[in-house]
Formats: structure tokens, sequence, C-alpha cells
């Protein structure tokens, strides 16, 4: 009996696809919360990860699904890191304005 004859074409692929959305599902928090000097890796550099995915043209539903998830974490992160930046600039203005009076 010859079970790869009874897969879809392309079972394959999907399955390396949801291997690798798994592995930057888990890895890809914590990369960016790196440490004190910053994300380990960018959010660049998870963004072209994830697009790659998408130009194999394999994804299925539920993966593009969980890639979009994968890419709103990114910018919802970088829109994070962002926020902290300016409001340490107002804390800073603020710090040193008060001095003045």
């Amino acid at each position: 009996m010859d079970t790869l004859r009874s897969r879809p074409p392309g079972h394959l692929m999907s399955g390396l696809l949801d291997q690798d959305i798994a592995h930057i599902r888990r890895v890809m928090p914590l990369s960016l919360s790196g440490d004190l000097g910053g994300p380990i890796l960018s959010p660049s550099y998870w963004r072209t990860r994830l697009h790659r995915l998408l130009d194999t043209g394999h994804v299925n539903k539920g993966q593009l699904a969980d890639i979009d998830s994968l890419l709103l974490q990114i910018a919802l992160h970088e829109l994070n890191v962002a926020s902290a930046a300016v409001a340490a600039t107002a804390k800073r203005a603020v710090g040193n304005g008060a001095g003045r009076h």
C-alpha cells in the first residue's frame, strides 16, 4: 500500500509551513523582547520571514490566519516600542522643565 499516493499534492509543503509557523510563533516573542540591548532579531527580520512564507504560494487559510496574527504581533510590538520612546522623551522633558521654576 503506497501511502504517498493517497495524500493530496502539496501536503509535504503544508507540513513544512506548519512547522515554520509554529517555530516562529514560539521564538519570535522572546526574540523581540530581547534583553537590555534590545531585540535579538529585529521586527523587520521576522516580517521578512513571514512574507517569504506567504510568497511560497502554498499557504492554506489556517496558515494565512496564523501568519496574519504573527504580523499583527510585530506591528503591536513596534507600536509599544514607539509609545514607550515617546513616553520616555516626554518624561525627560517634564523633568527638565520642572527644575527651571
